[in-house]
């Protein structure tokens, strides 16, 4: 147990000391630390515009709705067979039916065509599936299921566009992909930075490392306050990151919510939820720790005491 009480103590004595060793040269600190941050940020930011983007435009799932017309003479048992059968296909994520009743109801209801109804004797509006495919469903798969619900005579029209769908789907892999391109190009970045940094500091230590290692110190106690340098940069540079992003979106919201106004939408814009600042500050970190573990290995086994 006091073995264990003395590993803890010397971790604690160098996590400690290691950010001491920050607030000794405070300006170059900080301004590592604000290039850390920045460099952060740029992917989460860029995160922020894509979700606001999607949610701006209804969600791009809305896109992806299908429109499935049954002939009129078809009832509401027809539309919920068709329904039960489209569910099991496992390319549905959820079906809705509208009735002719109801559709013709939104008519009366709309000023441009309320005249027009009135003046109909019947209602000549068939029973309607709305139908929203899953995510993984691909324009291939969708196109055979359409192709197969209108060979059925109980069908009147499927409104399907799938070439729509197979571009919204090619942009929706490129947004994916160009984030996370971004994303590890610049923590890649972070990683580049706290190594040239740490390998700095061992260079302006290094008379102190060689007399370490000459009074028997290991290879992990020389190595320990360096790992815990990288952990302070990641960590102070992930929280930067964040108040760069509480900043801009606290800036930008008055001017985004009045324009919305203009337009008469209700698209509230999303902010910083748990999800990125959890990633913000795992990136961090994981280049922090990766890029003091980086300088550490190549540099200070070079440094060796001279007996």
């Amino acid at each position: 147990m006091k073995s264990v009480n003395t590993y803890l103590a010397r971790h604690a004595q160098n996590c400690i000391g290691a950010l001491g060793v920050l607030a000794q040269q405070p300006l170059a600190s900080l301004l590592t630390i604000a290039v850390i941050g920045v460099a952060l940020s740029l992917p989460a930011a860029l995160n922020l515009v894509v979700r606001n983007g999607q949610s701006a435009a209804g969600g791009w799932e809305n896109i992806r709705d299908f429109s499935v017309y049954l002939h009129p003479d078809q009832s509401l048992a027809g539309a919920e067979k068709i329904k039960d059968e489209l569910a099991q296909t496992g390319l549905i994520e959820s079906i809705r039916i509208i009735s002719a009743t109801q559709a013709l109801e939104e008519f009366q209801n709309d000023p441009g065509f309320g005249d027009f109804v009135a003046t109909l004797e019947e209602n000549p509006l068939p029973n309607t599936l709305v139908v929203r495919p899953t995510a993984e469903a691909g324009a291939e798969a969708l196109g055979q299921l359409a192709a197969d619900l209108r060979s059925r005579t109980e069908i009147d029209i499927v409104k399907l566009d799938t070439d729509w769908v197979a571009r919204l789907d090619a942009f929706l892999d490129l947004m994916r992909r160009g984030v996370w391109i971004a994303s590890l190009l610049l923590v890649g970045a972070v990683i580049v930075i706290i190594g040239n940094t740490i390998r700095l500091d061992i260079q302006n230590r290094r008379d102190e490392i060689e007399v370490s290692k000459l009074l028997g110190a290991s290879d992990s106690f020389v190595r320990r306050p360096f790992l815990y340098t990288g952990f302070w940069y990641g960590l102070c540079g992930s929280l930067f990151a964040l108040l760069l992003l509480l900043v801009s979106t606290w800036l930008v919201a008055g001017p985004v919510e009045r324009l919305i106004a203009l337009y008469g939408s209700s698209f509230s814009p999303a902010g910083l939820d748990g999800t990125t600042s959890l990633a913000v500050l795992a990136g961090g970190l994981v280049a922090g720790l990766g890029g003091a573990w980086s300088a550490v290995a190549r540099h200070l086994s070079l440094i060796q005491p001279k007996v």
